[in-house]
C-alpha cells in the first residue's frame, strides 16, 4: 500500500512541477520588467532541480541527484550575475 501511495505522490509531484515550470517559463517570456524575468528564471531552475530530484527518487538512480546539484549551483551563480547586471549595468568591476 505504501509503495502505491509513493508512486502516486511522485507522479503528482512531477505533474505539478511540470505545471510550475510552464508557468515560470511563460512569465519569463512575457515578463514586463527585467526583474520579473530574473525571478521567473530563478523559479524555473529551482523547479527543474526539484523535478530531477523527484525523477531520482522514482528511479533510484544517483545520477539525477548529481545533475540537480549542478543545476542548483549554476542557477544560483546565474541569478547573482543577472541581478548584479540589472542593478549596476556591469558584471565584472
Amino acid at each position: 500500500m505504501s509503495a502505491t501511495i509513493l508512486s502516486w505522490s511522485l507522479l503528482t509531484a512531477q505533474g505539478l512541477l511540470g505545471l510550475a515550470m510552464a508557468i515560470a517559463a511563460f512569465r519569463m517570456v512575457c515578463g514586463p520588467r527585467a526583474q520579473d524575468r530574473i525571478v521567473s528564471l530563478d523559479a524555473l531552475y529551482v523547479n527543474a532541480m526539484l523535478l530531477l530530484l523527484v525523477f531520482g527518487i522514482r528511479t533510484g538512480s544517483t545520477l539525477y541527484f548529481e545533475a540537480a546539484l549542478v543545476i542548483s549551483l549554476l542557477g544560483f551563480v546565474a541569478t547573482l550575475a543577472l541581478a548584479k547586471f540589472v542593478m549596476r549595468g556591469e558584471i565584472i568591476e
